[in-house]
C-alpha cells in the first residue's frame, strides 16, 4: 500500500505564494538583475525569467517534507535563471531552499551541503581570477558565497543550536524518569519496611488474643475465662503500645511522641517470657555479643516471627530458640512440634516467612524455613559486616 506523501507546512506555502507573487510584480516592473545586452543573457525572451521563478517558488512546499527533491530542481532553476533577464525573487527562494536542505535534510546532507558550498565559493573566486587575471573577477566567489555557502552554513549553525537542545531535552526528560522510578523505588521500599514492622510489631499480640479468646469462648469455665481475659489485655496494652511506637517513627519529631528505640537482642528474653505467658512452652539459648543495630533488630523480629507462628501453627511441646555468634555471622534457629495437617489455632496471613526472607535478604544473609522430620525449623545466618543498613 503506497504511502501517502506528507502534507506541505502552512508556512512553506505562504513563501512559495508570496515569492511567486513578488516575483511576477518585479518582473512587470522590469526590476531585472541584468541587462538586456548582458553577454550572459542568452535567453531575451521578455517572460523567460517567470519560467524559473515559477519552478523555484514550486519547489518551497517541498522544503521541509522533500528537500532532497527540491534543492536539485531549484538548482537546476537557478542555472536557467542565469541565462535569461533574472529574478532576484529567484535568487532568494533559492537560498531558502538550500538553508531548509541543511536545516531539515538528513545528517549526511546537512554536513555535505556547506562543504560542498563552501568549496564552490573558493573556486569561483580563485579560478576566474587566475584565468582572467583580474580581482573584480573575485567577486563571482562572493557572489557564490552568498547565494549558496552563507545559506548553508547558516542552517548548519541553526541545526546544531537545535540539535544541542533536543539533546538537553531529551536529558532532562530521562532525569526526571529516572528520579520518578528512583522516587517509586523509594517509597515502595518504605511501605515494604513499615509493612513488615507492623507486622511484626503487632502479630504476635493480634494471634495470641484470638487463641485466648476462642478459648474463653469454648471453655464453660469461670478460673479459665478469667486467665485468658488476663492474657487478652496484656497482648492487648503490649499491642497498643507497639502501635504507639510505630506511630513514633513515622512522625517526624515535631509532634509530641518521639519515636522509641529500636528492640535489640537484649530484649529477646523478654520476648520469649512473653511467649510463655501466651501459653507457648519456649526456651531462649543464646550466646552472642555487640552486634550491628541492623543486624540485632533483624534477629528480634525473626525470633519474634518465628514464634509467632508457633503459637499459631506448632503442635504441643518445646519450642526453642537458640542464636549462635560466629566470627562473621549471627546464627538464629527456632526449632518447633510440628505435625503436618494440623488445623492453624489462629488465621495467619502468610507474609511472616515472606518478611523474614526479606529481612535477612537485606543484610545479604541465608534463610531457610521448613519441617525437619518432627519439628519446623526457621534458620536464619546475619552476617556481622560492618556498616550494614537496614
Amino acid at each position: 500500500m503506497a504511502r501517502a506523501l506528507p502534507r506541505p507546512h502552512r508556512d512553506d506555502l505562504r513563501i512559495a505564494v508570496g515569492g511567486l507573487l513578488g516575483g511576477v510584480l518585479l518582473w512587470a516592473l522590469g526590476v531585472h538583475p541584468r541587462i538586456a545586452g548582458d553577454s550572459l543573457v542568452l535567453w531575451h525572451a521578455p517572460w523567460a525569467p517567470l519560467l524559473p521563478l515559477t519552478v523555484t517558488a514550486a519547489c518551497e512546499p517541498l522544503r521541509r517534507i522533500r528537500p532532497r527533491l527540491g534543492l536539485p530542481i531549484g538548482t537546476a532553476a537557478l542555472v536557467l535563471d542565469t541565462v535569461t533577464l533574472g529574478s532576484i525573487v529567484t535568487i532568494v527562494l533559492y537560498t531558502d531552499l538550500i538553508y531548509a536542505a541543511v536545516l531539515y535534510g538528513n545528517p549526511a546532507a546537512a554536513r555535505r551541503i556547506p562543504r560542498i558550498t563552501g568549496m564552490l565559493t573558493v573556486g569561483g573566486a580563485v579560478v576566474p581570477a587566475a584565468l582572467w587575471r583580474d580581482p573584480q573577477a573575485l567577486l563571482i566567489g562572493v557572489g557564490v558565497g552568498v547565494v549558496a555557502f552563507g545559506p548553508a552554513a547558516t542552517g548548519a549553525l541553526v541545526r546544531n543550536h537545535r540539535d544541542a537542545a533536543e539533546a538537553a531535552r531529551l536529558r532532562a526528560e530521562q532525569t526526571a524518569l529516572l528520579a520518578e522510578t528512583d522516587r517509586i523505588q523509594a517509597v515502595t521500599s518504605e511501605r515494604a519496611r513499615m509493612a513488615r514492622e507492623l507486622h511484626d510489631m503487632v502479630a504476635n499480640h493480634l494471634s495470641a488474643i484470638a487463641i485466648h479468646s476462642t478459648a474463653a469462648l469454648s471453655i464453660d469455665d469461670p478460673g479459665t475465662s478469667t486467665q485468658a481475659l488476663t492474657v487478652i489485655r496484656e497482648n492487648s496494652v503490649a499491642g497498643l503500645a507497639e502501635m504507639r511506637r510505630l506511630i513514633g517513627i513515622l512522625r517526624d519529631g515535631s509532634g509530641d511522641h518521639e519515636p522509641a528505640a529500636s528492640p535489640t537482642l537484649g530484649g529477646l528474653a523478654s520476648l520469649v517470657d512473653s511467649a510463655r505467658a501466651n501459653g507457648l512452652d519456649a526456651a531462649l539459648d543464646a550466646g552472642h555479643g555487640e552486634v550491628p543495630v541492623p543486624v540485632g533488630l533483624a534477629a528480634y523480629r525473626i525470633v519474634q516471627e518465628s514464634l509467632t507462628n508457633a503459637l499459631k501453627h506448632a503442635a504441643r511441646g518445646r519450642v526453642q530458640v537458640v542464636l549462635r555468634q560466629r566470627d562473621a555471622a549471627l546464627d538464629i534457629r527456632v526449632t518447633s512440634p510440628y505435625r503436618p495437617g494440623d488445623i492453624p489455632r489462629a488465621p495467619g496471613s502468610g507474609s511472616g516467612l515472606a518478611g523474614m526472607r526479606e529481612r535477612v535478604a537485606l543484610l545479604g544473609g541465608a534463610f531457610e524455613a521448613g519441617p525437619d522430620g518432627p519439628l519446623w525449623t526457621v534458620y536464619a545466618s546475619l552476617p556481622l559486616t560492618e556498616g550494614v543498613t537496614a
